[in-house]
């Protein structure tokens, strides 16, 4: 895939922390989010010209627990190969030896996640919260129905997220 280069004669770079191997997405130093083995910051997909999620997991917290770091890698591996709207699509990933990470690339979901959206919008209907949790349902019916079951574990309002313009819900299962 072909870095994206900017124009010499106009400043048009984006102020990026880092870039992908490829030269495709950029990570922003703004953070979305932070769980217990990752960081979540806004990115930019230079190609498609829409924001992303870039996932960062520093793997200096797995030092000598290979096992962890594989069981990382087959997660990430794992949501390589699903395809479904209300679960969060994966769109790259790769080890950075360098810094110790396993950074992912996903969709990001503009209006964060349904915990804080809930806090946010009090006055939301039984109608609406149907809706998601129809579609909260979908995604988990889909991976049940994988060959083979996938299984949540940890499926809470944090790690359902939320397109507010739309009233899209979709989850993430991995780290």
């Amino acid at each position: 895939m072909p870095s994206i280069k900017s124009d010499p004669l106009y400043n048009d770079t984006e102020p990026f922390v880092e870039t992908d191997p490829s030269g495709r997405f950029g990570r922003y130093n703004d953070l979305l989010g932070s769980g217990a083995v990752k960081k979540v910051y806004w990115g930019f997909d230079q190609e498609e010209g829409i924001e992303i999620a870039w996932n960062q997991v520093h793997l200096g917290k797995f030092s000598g627990d290979e096992r962890m770091v594989k069981r990382l890698q087959s997660e990430v591996c794992l949501l390589r190969s699903l395809g479904h709207k209300n679960i969060i699509t994966l769109y790259a990933v790769w080890l950075d030896r360098k810094n110790h990470t396993l950074n992912f690339i996903t969709e990001v979901c503009t209006s964060g996640n349904l915990r804080e959206y809930r806090k946010k919008y009090k006055n939301v209907s039984l109608m609406a919260l149907k809706k998601w949790a129809r579609q909260i349902l979908r995604g988990l019916e889909y991976l049940h129905k994988h060959e083979p079951c996938i299984i949540h574990r940890d499926l809470n309002c944090s790690n359902v997220f939320i397109n507010g313009n739309v009233g899209e819900v979709s989850f993430q299962f991995l780290v």
